[in-house]
């Protein structure tokens, strides 16, 4: 196997022009120029795995050869670009496709909500929205949850660090424990107790929001059991439950919604990242038809009709037409699975535990700071990969959904290996 052991790109541009604020490019130090499926390459030729998949908006992979085909064509024949939320050919496209390969074969009766281009865009409409219907203030949101980096998405995000960089209070919104907080707390009966003690003092909220799987705070994963009791909870007091999906949906998991398995019906879920099919910057906000009480013009933007990322999602949306995708990314989690409970097993003394489920788990380390080097020697060692949780104490295995099983297990030995690396050199 080659070894990268050195990383020589000259960053200095970056270091001298762009801001402080920069992140992945301080794990990730050098200077990509191609990819292609689920690798990269640098300016200096050297080939990574990707096991970071854009944050989770890369699913099918860098440069789908069949979703470019079709942004090429759709380029080469001037259609629309950009239309804020007019009327055009690629929307209709993608709201009848998405209808026809998501919605109607799974029973849901959804509107399509454009917000805007990010998830966070898609939180922002859904927290609004969910206030507008119900005519209360507070969102209940949960411990570790991530939702977005704007004023009203931090208010419902866990994070001290992301939360503080508000700079203003972030209010509405009380924080209760997430499935298997602690071993000792039963978090919904304790969220019960709270919204039926008029003493507890909180309001009847407006909303709960959660994620199935918490990406960014540290691979928790809610059991079925616990999200039918949040969706029984909410229909008892008339609350909204809002998903979001922006990470774990389109088929991260499995199934094209992470929630799927639940058997739960969010009454409005965000969706983003892979939704764009080809990394184009695309959100969707599903409200359930009665909720969709919305005023013309009342929730608006700029780039809400990204026909580049309606043209791609439309392809993107052919993978679901059978149920071949879903079948391989729980085959693939199963090999996942297997490969990080031999390598916890391996290494008791970093006090390990392995997380996740789909082509989303991660291992836990118990050892401070040990997730981070272990992700910077698989870099060097041409593996990219990013840690999560409060602590970065996670690394996160998130490849893009077509990986195939040949570039899954050599990045797990990549894995592996860096791990022994990591122990050695402590």
């Amino acid at each position: 196997m080659t070894t990268i052991t050195e990383v020589t790109t000259d960053m200095s541009t970056f270091e001298t022009l762009e801001s402080e604020v920069r992140s992945y490019c301080r794990s990730f130090p050098t200077i990509f120029d191609k990819a292609r499926g689920y690798k990269l390459w640098d300016v200096q030729g050297r080939e990574f795995i990707d096991f970071f998949a854009g944050a989770g908006a890369l699913n099918y992979g860098h440069n789908n050869p069949r979703i470019k085909r079709k942004l090429i064509d759709y380029l080469t024949d001037d259609h629309v670009v950009h239309s804020l939320d007019m009327a055009t050919v690629a929307k209709e496209n993608f709201l009848k496709k998405f209808q026809d390969v998501i919605l109607a074969p799974r029973e849901m009766e959804y509107k399509v909500m454009f917000p805007g281009p990010t998830g966070a865009n898609s939180v922002e409409s859904a927290l609004k929205l969910a206030r507008k219907v119900t005519g209360r203030q507070t969102v209940v949101s949960f411990t570790k949850g991530f939702h977005g980096m704007t004023l009203g998405a931090l208010s419902v995000t866990g994070n001290s660090f992301k939360r503080h960089g508000a700079g203003v209070p972030l209010h509405h919104a009380v924080s209760m424990p997430y499935d298997n907080y602690h071993e000792d707390v039963d978090s919904l009966s304790l969220l019960e107790h709270y919204l039926d003690d008029e003493g507890s003092g909180l309001d009847m909220p407006a909303a709960i929001i959660l994620e199935t799987l918490q990406g960014e705070g540290g691979i928790n994963v809610a059991s079925n059991h616990w999200l039918q009791r949040v969706e029984a909870i909410c229909r008892q007091r008339d609350i909204l439950l809002i998903v979001d999906d922006v990470q774990v949906g389109c088929g991260r998991t499995g199934p094209f919604f992470s929630f799927e398995e639940a058997g739960i019906q969010p009454d409005i879920i965000c969706l983003s990242k892979s939704i764009g099919g080809y990394g184009l910057p695309f959100a969707l906000t599903l409200i359930k038809p009665k909720l969709d009480q919305w005023a013309p013009g009342e929730h608006n933007g700029t780039f809400r009709g990204h026909n580049l990322a309606f043209v791609a999602s439309t392809e993107a949306l052919s993978y679901w037409e059978t149920d071949e995708l879903t079948c391989e990314t729980l085959r693939k989690g199963e090999i996942i699975q297997r490969s990080l409970s031999s390598m916890t097993a391996k290494h008791p003394d970093t006090e390990p535990e392995v997380r996740g489920r789909g082509l989303m788990q991660g291992i836990a380390f118990g050892r401070k700071g040990f997730a981070e080097k272990v992700c910077a020697i698989a870099f060097e060692r041409g593996l990219i990969m990013e840690t999560s949780g409060s602590d970065s104490e996670v690394i996160k295995v998130m490849p893009p959904l077509i990986i195939d099983d040949e570039g899954l297990n050599k990045g797990l030995a990549i894995l592996d290996e860096s791990i022994q690396i990591a122990k050695e050199t402590r």
